[in-house]
């Protein structure tokens, strides 16, 4: 595959190890910058239609290489796609192999135009909110994050940023600092736009804290559930 080997003829050992460090995924990786990555992927994007470009990504996906995944992430990152089934029926088949931070905010860089060119799908988004998987977890926030960062939000825009902070309120706690940290990145986007929400957010969020502590602790139930169930009622 001429595209795997133009990657493969830019491998950096040493930044490779470093990488590979990071992630923990015992993944091959390349060791290639975010620049170079985008270099390649922009000329694959320019040379190919839709149907094109959703094939070449979902071979990069399955090559199982660092790099490739996040090049493959990247060739869906596009604001005006018609028909987008295709991409979005991709990027859904991911989300739960989803198993770094760096590939699930790429996979949420796609996530994002697409939701943001149908916002219906983000009735979808519950599940990727409630799934057993950290990482996708992590992507139905990052994914969501337009929303946190309009400066002019229609009704319907306000709805959506409710729904996805009563998200943030059950995933604050996760055992997963990844998910923490993205309600954290969520919430610094919103206080930028709308910093009385977020007051309110994190005033709500103490007086829960505080409750639960003041609740007594019983010692004949056992704590076995996963986060997924802990979050079935969002």
């Amino acid at each position: 595959m001429q595209e795997l080997d133009q990657l493969r003829a830019l491998a950096n050992p040493e930044l490779a190890e470093r990488i590979a460090a990071r992630h923990k995924t015992g993944r091959t990786t390349l060791g290639l910058t975010p620049a170079q990555i985008e270099t390649a992927v922009t000329g694959w994007r320019e040379a190919r239609d839709i149907d094109g470009r959703v094939a070449l990504a979902r071979d990069l996906w399955d090559s199982d290489i660092h790099e490739a995944r996040l090049a493959a992430a990247r060739l869906l990152v596009q604001a005006r796609i018609r028909p987008d089934d295709a991409v979005w029926d991709l990027i859904r088949e991911w989300a739960p192999e989803l198993d770094a931070p760096e590939i699930a905010d790429a996979v949420a860089v796609a996530t994002a135009k697409r939701l943001t060119a149908d916002p219906a799908r983000m009735e979808e988004m519950l599940e990727w909110a409630q799934s057993s998987n950290p990482f996708q977890r992590r992507a139905a926030l990052m994914g969501t994050l337009p929303w946190a960062k309009m400066n002019n939000p229609k009704p319907a825009d306000l709805e959506i940023r409710e729904r996805v902070l009563k998200w943030a309120a059950h995933l604050a706690d996760d055992s997963n600092g990844a998910v923490r940290q993205a309600v954290e990145t969520w919430l610094r986007d919103l206080a930028k736009r709308a910093p009385e929400r977020v007051a309110d957010w994190r005033k709500d969020r103490e007086q829960v804290v505080a409750a639960r502590a003041a609740e007594p602790v019983d010692d004949t139930t056992n704590d076995t559930g996963s986060d997924a169930e802990d979050d079935q009622d969002l």
